[in-house]
């Protein structure tokens, strides 16, 4: 598959390239994540200025209306780059639930300071023991006047210390692992009883483990409907991260490629031995049968194609394996100098690594694939 893009989409995928290379070559990027804060509010700025922020935003919610196809765009150069900024953590994830859940007045009230880059915002969902399980819900919130009060603990949250505001998970019924009784709060993250233990992931970003006391919150969606509307996200947010994900593959083909033909052993280029071909001939089949599902999954979102949730899983588990190869691959071809921090081979070894735990990783996600495709 080779999407043939519209002139808008061409110009919106040139222009992130232009500004990515003059502005987000690999030594921009070592200091943005050495830097205490581990992101570039000037960067997050431009972007904003260019519309990424608003480019997926349907245009009545305040954004150019680009949909599915303009995140994919955005992700998968974001991925050639390793850009840090949370776009998929504000726009995708926390963006997405608050146009497609929100009240007008939570629309109006939060959408146009993310398109603006104002406010950053995350999802906080995960749960120690959950193991990928939306609806493994411990936290609680009870309601209490116009607002929720929520209690419980929430980790790994991507982001959280760079964000404004939080979309967290919590039960208003049921019992732990009930599909039923699980909402979607908006809480600000500088809130009393909201309490973060920040660390560094292994791929240069922040995140954190949460802890709510007693935290005010205001529902978004209808109450006890959250794993529904979770599970569309994780679609959508599958389909960036495969992009992403897509994009760091595409990168360590070509540095692999380029070493190949000047690094030299027993008096040749190492490029020149048959084996090696062999092995950089699977990593471009690789990369080309990624691609295509990578377009295909964003296409069918796109459409709201039916199946699609085993049609992302899918992806996630075909795409996840095949980026493991290619980045082992790579390391290896590299010899030991692959994993340093100097070269940027190990730093997509680690982003794709990160990208292939992210709700879910590829083992999940083939015994998913096969239980949708049972239940069809």
């Amino acid at each position: 598959m080779d999407i043939q893009f519209t002139e808008e989409q061409e110009l919106l995928r040139s222009s992130i390239q232009r500004l990515l290379r003059d502005q987000y070559d690999f030594e921009a990027r070592r200091k943005i994540v050495a830097d205490e804060q581990g992101f570039s509010r000037r960067q997050w700025a431009a972007f904003a200025e260019l519309g990424l922020l608003a480019a997926p935003f349907a245009e009545d919610a305040g954004g150019l209306g680009g949909g599915p196809l303009s995140t994919m765009i955005i992700a998968h150069e974001f991925g050639r780059h390793l850009v840090v900024e949370p776009f998929v953590e504000t726009v995708v994830l926390a963006g997405g639930l608050i146009e497609r859940l929100g009240d007008a007045a939570q629309k109006q009230g939060f959408i146009p300071d993310i398109v603006e880059g104002k406010k950053i915002w995350t999802l906080a969902w995960t749960e120690k023991g959950g193991r990928f399980d939306l609806a493994d819900v411990t936290t609680t919130a009870r309601r209490e006047g116009d607002d929720y009060v929520l209690s419980g603990g929430k980790t790994a949250v991507i982001a959280a210390p760079w964000a404004d505001y939080l979309v967290v998970s919590a039960r208003t019924s049921g019992n732990r692992r009930d599909r039923g009784g699980v909402s979607l709060f908006v809480v600000d993250r500088r809130a009393a009883g909201v309490d973060l233990q920040s660390f560094k992931t292994i791929d240069g970003r922040r995140a954190a483990e949460i802890s709510l006391r007693n935290v005010r919150g205001q529902l978004l969606g209808k109450e006890g409907e959250g794993v529904a509307a979770l599970e569309a996200c994780r679609d959508r947010a599958i389909g960036a991260l495969c992009a992403e994900a897509v994009g760091a593959i595409g990168e360590l083909n070509s540095a692999t490629l380029e070493y190949s033909k000047t690094r030299k052993q027993f008096g040749t280029t190492i490029g020149s031995f048959q084996v090696l071909q062999h092995r950089m001939v699977d990593m471009f089949i690789a990369h080309q049968e990624a691609l295509s599902l990578m377009q295909h999954l964003n296409l069918s979102i796109s459409g709201g194609e039916a199946g699609l949730s085993r049609l992302a899983s899918g992806a996630k588990t075909k795409i996840g394996y095949a980026a493991k190869f290619v980045a082992d691959q790579a390391v290896q071809l590299h010899g030991g100098m692959g994993m340093t921090d100097e070269l940027n081979v190990g730093h997509y070894f680690k982003r794709i690594s990160s990208i292939n735990i992210q709700f879910g990783d590829p083992a999940f996600h083939v015994l998913r694939y096969a239980r949708l495709g049972a239940a069809a």
